[in-house]
Order: C-alpha cells, then structure tokens, then sequence
C-alpha cells in the first residue's frame, strides 16, 4: 500500500499541462502549509482545477473517534487544516466514528484497545461536534456518524468489504508487523478497523482525506477501496503530531500533556508559557493563524537577542483569544503577570498534575515541594505554604482544576498545572 512521498515543498512536479490559475495556486500553498504528506500532489492540483472550472467544491473529509469527551488543541492541528479549505469554499465533512470507536482503532498501538460501549461513545460524541465548532464554521460544516452506513453494512457486507484487501497487505502495516514479529496477540477486530474507516470514504465520496502522521495507512486505505468500488480515489494529506507541554510525547489527555480547548482561559495561557522555547517554533508553524513570514521574522528578531518569552506570550494570546476571547486573553495576561509577582524567581519548576480537586498537601506532595504528607501538614502548620501568594492555613483546602504557583518556605516554588 506504498505510495511515492512527494516533498511538500516542491510544486513544479505536481503541475499538470493545463494553466493553473493564481486561485488554484493559493490553495495548493494553503494545503501543504505544515503538512507532512499531501499524496498524491498531482492528482490533488488537478481536483482543485477541476473543482475551480466546474464550480462544484470538494468534498474533504476528518474522522475522529470519541475516545474521551473532549477535544485538546493537538486535535486542532487538523482542524485549522481543515477550516483553511473551508475558507477556500470546500464542503467539509466532520465525521464522528461511533461505529468504528466501538472497534478501537490500533494506531500506534502496542497492544489490543479496548473498545468502547455504546454509552460511553455517546456520551463523548455529544461534545465532539461542539467544541470542533470552535475551530470550524458550523454553517458550512456537514456533521456525520459512521454507524449511518456501517451498521447497515451488516454481516454479508462486512465479509464482501472484507474481500477487498489481503492479509498479506494489512501485515505492511508497521504497527501490526511489530506485534506479530513480538508475538504480541493482535485481535481479528484489528483488521477490520482500517477497513471500515476506508469504506467511510466510499460512502461519503471524499475527495481529500486529513489525519495525522499515525493514521496514514487508515488513509491509504479509503483511497484503495475507493478504487475498488469504481470511485476517483481520494488525496490524503497528513498532519504531524502535536507534541504535548513535556515536548516528548504526543499530546494525550492519558500523559496529561495537553491542553483542552474549553479549558479556561487562565489554565490555557498558562499552559502554553510552560512550553519549552524550542517547542515553541513548532507550536507557531502548526497552530498559529500568522503568516509563515511573521513567524520567520518573528524568530529571527528573537535570534538577534530579543526575549523569547515575549514571542510565546504572542502564541499563549492567540490560541486564549481563539478560544475565549481577545478579552479574556489580556485578562489572562494580567493573571499570569500578578501571579509571578512577590519575589517568585522567573525560573522555576513547571508541574503539571491530575486529579482536580486535589488537597493541598497532595499538591505540594505531587510537586516535590515536600518529602511527606507529614512535612506538608507541619509546614501548613508554621504558615509556610503559598498558594499564589496567599497564605495558607487550612490543611483541608481542595484545588480547583487551574495553575498555581505554589511556594513550600523562602526558596521551594513550583508552577503547578492541575487538571
């Protein structure tokens, strides 16, 4: 199921002998922006041409499955991609796997996913849609689930989907070649998983399909089995992955790396300062609406000695005001400024932690700020705990979801991220 790489960087190949238009151009830059693959470019360029000369949009599809209630900025990644096309005037398509959550997507999986009940899956999926509109327009977004076509499917049609592709080919995939190679089991549901996230293509006639780097394979699939029912196969264009505030792994609500989109507006700027300077760049390239020449001249000023601090307080500003509100972004700004005040060093230990609301002494225990529960609740005692710059007496007190500079003494602080 390999197809050729076509660097994203080079147009010249992709053109094809017909004129191409300035229109058609700008577009074609609009989609490789950030993109690690756009597969393939050829045919890409000549469906905008041809949706260009016929008036008709594209039809440019993005599946997520609703593993967890809620959409972090990684999810976004795809999501700007998606609402850059829609500006262009494609139909976009957000498509909700409920059928296909219920499988469990193994994606970089080193083992079986559970998969999920149909009450879980519905109870995630109510928000989905819901906080993907804050990224999308919800008047030219065309919402679907999965299970309209799926579960029609039925026995017969899942054993004739099934016909369609060989093991042989489905052991091409990385993942799945591990395991077997480890003797790590692989569940027979597994095969079916990439299956039916191609027919999504068959059904809903996509012209481009988005994902990340991971889901490649799943997309190379929709184009085959397009081809198999007699359809024009459709393009795929990957995404990278977003790593997470540690900068090491993909950002996951299970590593607690992340940032949700409807968190609030202090929690979310302060997350995105907790980011390494390095991080920062990519974060820039992948999430910001700014020109890629603002941000070129934007890291040259900061490489010519200009405080990197104030270039991610301009990304932690745009991602709060996208969220919330350009208000609400300033608002945010004051908080974090207030908050560092009062003999805080500027360097200090940045913390993320789960399980809102958390004691106190937890959090100073999760912190490393305090070898014990016991030191935590003698130094309360003394009066030598700051939340924020307030003094705390009461060992009972719980912390609401939020970031907190904590501070055990004259000289231990820590800024705590709690979710």
């Amino acid at each position: 199921m390999s197809e050729s790489r076509t660097p994203p960087q080079k147009t010249e190949s992709a053109e094809s002998a017909a004129p191409i238009s300035d229109a058609v151009r700008e577009a074609l830059a609009i989609s490789l922006r950030g993109c690690e693959e756009l597969l393939p470019q050829a045919d890409w360029l000549k469906k905008l041409q041809k949706s260009e000369a016929s008036g008709v949009p594209l039809r440019i599809k993005l599946g997520l499955d609703p593993t967890a209630p809620d959409i972090h900025i990684g999810h976004t990644v795809v999501l700007n991609k998606m609402r850059q096309l829609q500006n262009l005037g494609h139909q976009v398509i957000f498509l909700i796997g409920d059928f296909t959550s219920m499988i469990g997507d193994p994606s970089g999986r080193n083992n079986t996913r559970p998969p999920l009940t149909k009450e879980q899956i519905k109870a995630n999926a109510e928000t989905y849609y819901r906080q993907a509109s804050l990224v999308l327009d919800p008047a030219r977004t065309e919402i679907r689930y999965n299970s309209e076509w799926s579960e029609p499917l039925g026995a017969s049609g899942m054993i004739q989907l099934a016909a369609k592709y060989t093991v042989a080919r489905m052991m091409e995939r990385d993942d799945f070649a591990k395991r077997f190679a480890s003797q790590t089991p692989i569940s027979v549901h597994e095969f079916l998983y990439p299956l039916m996230q191609g027919y999504d293509s068959v059904a809903l006639k996509a012209d481009l399909e988005l994902g990340g780097t991971d889901q490649k394979f799943n997309l190379l699939m929709g184009r085959h089995l397009q081809a198999e029912y007699g359809q024009e196969p459709q393009c795929i264009l990957t995404m990278p992955l977003l790593e997470g505030l540690d900068g090491v792994d993909k950002m996951s609500k299970s590593k607690n790396n992340y940032i949700g989109i409807t968190e609030q507006a202090n929690t979310m700027f302060a997350k995105v300062l907790s980011i390494s300077d390095e991080l920062m760049w990519k974060w820039f390239n992948l999430l910001s609406f700014k020109s890629l020449d603002e941000i070129a001249a934007l890291k040259r000023e900061v490489e010519g000695g200009r405080n990197p601090k104030d270039a991610k307080v301009m990304l932690a500003k745009e991602i709060t005001a996208r969220f919330h509100s350009a208000a609400a972004a300033d608002a945010a700004e004051a908080d974090f400024n207030n908050r560092a005040k009062g003999g805080i060093p500027d360097d200090i230990p940045e913390i993320t932690l789960s399980g809102a609301p958390l004691m106190v002494g937890k959090l100073l225990l999760g912190a490393g700020l305090v070898a014990s529960g016991g030191e935590a609740t003698r130094m309360i005692e003394q009066g030598g705990v700051k939340i924020d710059g307030a003094t705390i007496s009461d060992k009972g007190l719980k912390l609401e979801a939020g970031s907190y500079v904590a501070q055990v003494g004259k000289r231990k602080f820590a800024r705590v991220t709690l979710s």
